[in-house]
C-alpha cells in the first residue's frame, strides 16, 4: 500500500496457458492461500487441485517479491453418477481449505458437489532399497533365497512431493455442498449444503453431526437456503451461515446441539425504494467471511459488500457498492442466468481491506481506513513483470472519457468469483476463467 492509504498494485505472475480454447475442465472454480502464504492452492472443473509453493529466492528479494511455482498437482475428485436418482455428481471443485501445519506436512480439505476428501502432501527425497525380504521392485523374496543379511541403504533422490488422500468424508448431504470450514480447534469441521450443515470429526469418517437443519416438513414451504457457512477464527463454538434472504445467523454450539435457533441475526432491513421484482435475487448472499480478528465479517450479496460488526445485528457498520451502474441492467441479467452469479469475497491479513470480483474480468479492492475503492482489472494485456495496474473507470451516460469504458461494453461472460490474499502481505491471487493472476505491492 502505497503511505496515503491508496492501493497500488502491479502485476507479478499469471499462471495457465493463454490461448483462447479454453476447455470447461480448466476453469478455475476455488483459489486458497495457507495460513502462512507460502503455498496457493487452486481447484478446477476438472477436479484436479494444483498446489503452487512461494518461490524462495523472491521471498528474499529486496523488495520481496510474491512468485509461486507449480508444487503438486493431483486428482482430487472424479465424475460420479449416483443411479438411485439418475444423477451425474461433476468433479468439480467448490471449495479448499487448509489446515494449520504442526510438522513438515500440509492437509488440505477440497469438496465438490457430494464429498470431502481430506489429502496430505509430503516431500520425499530419499529412498530406502537393500531390503533383506523384499526385491528392489518391492515383491516380497522367498525366504528360501534369502542366504544373507544386509543392512538397508538410505538413497538421495530428486525432491517428490506427493499427495495422498487420508480420509473421505461421504454420504452425508442430499443437496450440493457450498462450503467447508475447518473449525479453530483443528479437529472438528463443518460442510454446509442448501438446507443443512453437518459437523464432522476430522478422525471419522462413517458419522457426521447434523447441527443445522432448515428443511421445512413440506418442501412447498422452504423460503430459503444456506448459502455459505463459517467457523469463528478463534472461538471454535460459534459459527455463522448466510441465507438467500440476505440474513446471516450466528449460532453457539454451547446453547443447544441443533443450532436451527440461532443466538444472532445480522440484517438489513431493504430500503423500500429500491423495491423492485429483481429484490429478492440480489439481496441473497453468496459468500460471507469473518476477519482475521473474529471482531467482523464482510457478507457479499450481487450489487454490494458489507461489513458486519458482531456486536450489532441492525444493519452493516459499512456498506461499500461493487457495481451499482449494473442496477439499471438487472433485466437483461436476470434473463441471461448472470444475476445468480456468487461472486466471494476475502479480507486482507489487517483486516484493513476487503476485495471481491465484478465483470469484465473487473475486481475491487477496498480500503477501510481510507474508505478509497479501486477498480483494476485481470487482463492478458499487463502481463509483463511490474507492470502497474491502472485503475479502470465504468461510465454510465452517453459520453465517455478517454480510459474509461461503457456498461454496455462489459463482457459478462468475462468474471471473476474467486479471490485470495495473502494473509500477511500484499500479495492477492484472482482467478479469471482458466487463468490464476498474481498481483503484489508496487516495487
Amino acid at each position: 500500500m502505497a503511505g496515503n492509504g491508496e492501493a497500488s498494485w502491479c502485476f507479478s505472475q499469471i499462471k495457465g496457458a493463454l490461448d483462447d480454447d479454453v476447455t470447461d475442465a480448466d476453469i478455475i472454480s476455488c483459489v486458497e492461500f495457507n495460513h502462512d502464504g507460502e503455498l496457493l492452492a487452486t481447484g478446477d472443473k476438472g477436479g484436479r487441485v494444483v498446489i503452487f509453493q512461494r518461490d524462495p529466492a523472491s521471498k528474499a528479494a529486496n523488495p520481496r517479491r510474491g512468485e509461486y511455482n507449480v508444487y503438486s498437482t493431483f486428482q482430487s475428485h472424479e465424475p460420479e453418477f449416483d443411479y438411485l436418482k439418475s444423477l451425474e455428481i461433476e468433479e468439480k471443485i467448490n471449495k479448499i481449505r487448509w489446515l494449520q501445519q504442526k510438522n513438515p506436512v500440509h492437509f488440505l480439505l477440497s469438496t465438490n458437489d457430494k464429498t470431502v476428501k481430506l489429502w496430505k502432501v509430503s516431500e520425499r527425497d530419499k529412498s530406502f532399497g537393500g531390503y533383506n525380504t523384499k526385491e528392489e521392485n518391492g515383491l516380497i523374496r522367498d525366504p528360501q533365497n534369502v542366504t544373507a543379511l544386509r543392512v538397508p541403504s538410505v538413497k538421495q533422490i530428486p525432491l517428490l512431493v506427493e499427495a495422498s488422500p487420508r480420509r473421505t468424508f461421504a454420504n452425508a448431504h442430499t443437496y450440493h455442498i457450498n462450503s467447508i470450514s475447518v473449525n479453530s480447534d483443528q479437529e472438528t469441521f463443518l460442510s454446509a449444503d442448501d438446507l443443512r450443515i453437518n459437523l464432522w470429526h476430522l478422525e471419522v469418517v462413517n458419522q457426521s453431526y447434523n447441527i443445522v437443519d432448515i428443511k421445512p416438513t413440506n418442501m412447498e414451504e422452504l423460503t430459503e437456503v444456506i448459502t455459505a457457512a463459517e467457523f469463528h477464527p478463534t472461538e471454535c463454538n460459534v459459527f455463522v451461515y448466510s441465507s438467500s434472504k440476505g440474513t446471516i445467523r450466528l449460532c453457539d454450539m454451547r446453547s443447544a446441539a441443533l443450532c436451527d435457533r440461532h443466538s444472532k441475526q445480522f440484517e438489513e432491513p431493504e430500503n423500500p425504494t429500491n423495491r423492485s421484482f429483481f429484490s429478492e435475487i440480489i439481496s441473497s448472499i453468496s459468500d460471507v467471511k469473518l476477519s482475521n480478528s473474529g471482531r467482523y465479517m464482510i457478507s457479499r450479496d450481487y450489487l454490494s459488500i458489507k461489513v458486519w460488526d458482531l456486536h450489532m445485528e441492525t444493519k452493516p457498520i459499512e456498506t461499500y457498492p461493487v457495481h451499482e451502474y449494473l442496477r439499471a441492467k438487472l433485466c437483461s441479467l436476470y434473463e441471461n442466468d448472470c444475476i445468480f452469479d456468487k461472486f466471494e469475497c476475502c479480507w486482507n491479513g489487517k483486516d484493513s481491506s476487503i476485495m471481491t470480483g465484478s465483470y469484465n474480468n473487473f475486481f475491487r479492492v477496498f480500503d477501510r481506513n481510507s474508505k478509497k475503492d479501486v477498480t483494476l482489472e485481470a487482463s492478458r494485456d499487463i502481463i509483463k513483470p511490474k507492470t502497474v495496474l491502472k485503475p479502470r473507470k465504468v461510465c454510465t451516460g452517453g459520453k465517455r472519457k478517454k480510459d474509461e469504458i461503457s456498461v454496455d461494453c462489459l463482457d459478462f461472460n468475462k468474471k471473476i468469483l474467486h479471490t485470495a490474499w495473502h494473509p500477511e502481505e500484499n500479495i492477492i491471487a484472482v482467478a479469471a476463467t482458466n487463468n490464476l493472476f498474481i498481483f503484489q505491492d508496487k516495487f
